[in-house]
């Protein structure tokens, strides 16, 4: 069976996903999707709008076949580190395909630029090093240390969120020695970060989270930009829970753990550093709200995505003796959910995977999968006391999902 891999949030899946998704099973001619997906905290430093077990939900209606989870300790990182924990899953899954959206469009655009910047790696280096002394951010800095390079204009553009991704994607696969090929498909009208919808049926994930969050009148208004099944399990979901996870959800406990930890024991937690916790700890105490915290650490420096990583990191207490900044690679396979077409796939090859499958949470021990745990359990605190253990409880007692 010819296998397709995704890397996804699906936050929440919405008609752009259907068309990468869609368009990818077109290119590979593949007879299964494996999508690797975050869990409850993303990328960007957000909780998921939904639960890891809803999105998965979403994405088996919609058209994948397998779910794994992407743990925490890469999920919530940079790009480069959450690359390199996606693709090292996809190739322990044995999959032969990799197909990412990008602003590019043109896969050998990026292999290109690999080569270049392989060529250009110590000025690169150099230049990034005097940017950030500069202190400006880590993306900035590596952003201009590439224009800095000559001929830097004929290669990819490294300024778009997803040729970033795609980028760091195509260094993983090659760096772990992948025999993944790599394939990318033009992002479809919606920018990554539009908070305003591109189109009557396509919009970006950030800007149908902004319209659910504007009141009914916005949860209405995204019934043509998501498929079907999205717009019931996101109604099913509200239904069961009386919230949609976001950050405000979670003030209350990150300024009380603030508050309540020293400058030592702040310093110990990852991401936290350059004596940015007295900066913390300042803060905390005289904002209202998570929005106004933010506003007032966000520094040159620091962009807004990696404050709001440091502080999922402050919520899970995830220290940096926990996270490794330069993992490469997973170390299991945390099944979340299938379609008949993916269990007949597992039948077939897990008896070859390079790395433990996990169905069932007690019966597998690891320092890493305590992350996802700990993760599970502070999201849980973003619903209303009563439901708390209702959605807990889905960490250690829900099965993978089946869709037949």
């Amino acid at each position: 069976m010819r296998a397709v891999g995704l890397i996804v949030e699906y936050n929440p899946f919405h008609n752009g996903h259907a068309y990468h998704l869609q368009a990818s099973k077109e290119a590979a001619n593949a007879d299964v999707v494996i999508a690797v997906m975050s869990g409850n905290f993303l990328q960007r430093g957000e909780p998921a709008l939904v639960s890891k077990w809803s999105r998965t939900r979403m994405a088996l209606l919609n058209g994948v076949d397998l779910v794994f989870e992407l743990p925490y300790n890469f999920a919530t990182q940079k790009a480069e580190t959450f690359a390199n924990g996606a693709v090292s899953i996809l190739d322990a899954l044995g999959c032969d395909f990799l197909c990412f959206g990008s602003e590019s469009g043109d896969i050998s655009s990026f292999f290109q630029t690999n080569d270049y910047l392989a060529k250009q790696q110590k000025p690169y280096d150099e230049h990034f090093k005097r940017f950030i002394d500069t202190g400006v951010s880590y993306p900035k800095a590596l952003s201009l240390a590439f224009q800095q390079l000559p001929d830097s204009e004929n290669f990819l553009d490294l300024t778009l969120p997803n040729n970033i991704l795609g980028f760091q994607y195509i260094k993983a696969i090659k760096q772990q020695k992948s025999f993944i090929k790599p394939m990318t498909v033009p992002r479809k009208n919606a920018d990554y970060h539009d908070e305003h919808f591109a189109s009557a049926t396509i919009a970006s994930a950030t800007s149908i989270r902004k319209a659910i969050f504007s009141g009914a009148e916005g949860h209405f208004a995204i019934e043509q930009l998501v498929p079907v099944p999205t717009k019931e399990l996101l109604t099913e979901y509200y239904q069961d829970f009386g919230v949609f996870h976001h950050w405000e959800n979670y003030w209350s406990y990150l300024q009380f753990r603030l508050i309540h930890c020293s400058p030592e024991e702040l310093k110990g937690i990852y991401e936290v550093e350059e004596g940015l916790e007295n900066r913390l700890l300042a803060t905390a105490l005289v904002s209202e709200s998570f929005h106004e915290f933010m506003l007032k650490i966000k520094s040159k420096r620091y962009t807004w995505t990696r404050l709001q990583r440091l502080c999922i990191h402050i919520l899970t207490n995830a220290k940096k003796t926990e996270m490794d900044r330069n993992q490469e690679k997973a170390t299991y396979l945390r099944l979340l959910g299938m379609t008949t077409t993916g269990k007949e796939y597992l039948n077939k090859r897990k008896t070859h995977f390079s790395l433990p499958l996990v169905s069932k949470l007690s019966s597998f021990k690891h320092k890493e999968i305590n992350l996802d745990i700990k993760a599970a359990r502070v999201y849980s605190l973003g619903v209303p006391v009563t439901l708390r253990h209702a959605l807990l409880m889905q960490e250690y007692k829900q099965p993978p999902i089946f869709v037949q």
